[in-house]
């Protein structure tokens, strides 16, 4: 549990910048190349099992993250990112925010991949960065619980509240099949390892933050 709990010397270099720049330079180079690095990324219908176990493809846990279907999509969620990560990395370093990026997303990217091909729903394409940033927002409303976000740049929400009713909402289509081809495992997934993250890590119970027990 010590070594869990070993803290990085802190620094703040900016990496979610870094982040956000892998992500903008794989995904003008897919556009570039035609799409050609979509075999080197992760989609989980069932006909990619063979070829992801075959080929020994395990990379692709990890690097799915940063390849986006689309502007609106890749928009979204480095804005997101820049929103709430930047923040977050000031809090908790660069070096465990990286950590920590890089863990849940490729944790929520293992998980729902499992969930998805166990339940045969070969609808869903696992691509991009949503499980890691749905995890950051969740650290965001840990750290900061009584900021208030605006939805939609009018709706004024306390970060708990928006964590909390995202995540009904992702449940919701989920549970209803509604909201299109959308990775909504994926997103849970995010949150329940930044849950995880929380608690193994830091010993910080994130229910206690967000329901203003501190």
């Amino acid at each position: 549990m010590n070594f869990l709990r070993r803290p990085f010397s802190y620094r703040n270099d900016g990496v979610v910048f870094w982040i956000i720049g892998a992500n903008i330079l794989v995904f003008l180079a897919d556009r570039f190349f035609e799409r050609s690095l979509g075999r080197g990324f992760l989609v989980p219908l069932l006909a990619m099992i063979p070829e992801l176990v075959k080929e020994g493809w395990v990379w692709t846990f990890l690097t799915y993250m940063f390849l986006h279907d689309g502007v609106s999509h890749i928009f979204f969620n480095m804005f997101a990112l820049f929103l709430f990560g930047i923040q977050v990395e000031r809090q908790m370093g660069s070096r465990e925010f990286l950590l920590f990026y890089l863990l849940t997303g490729a944790l929520a990217g293992l998980f729902s991949f499992g969930f998805y091909a166990a339940t045969g729903d070969e609808r869903v394409a696992l691509m991009g960065a949503s499980g890691a940033i749905f995890a950051v927002q969740l650290a965001y409303a840990v750290f900061f619980p009584d900021s208030i976000i605006y939805i939609w740049g009018i709706l004024p929400l306390r970060a708990p509240v928006m964590v909390l009713g995202f995540t009904a909402l992702e449940v919701f289509f989920m549970l209803t099949g509604r909201g299109g081809n959308v990775a909504r495992f994926t997103h849970l997934a995010g949150f329940g390892f930044s849950w995880l993250y929380f608690l193994l890590r830091f010993g910080v119970n994130p229910w206690r933050r967000l329901t203003g027990r501190r």
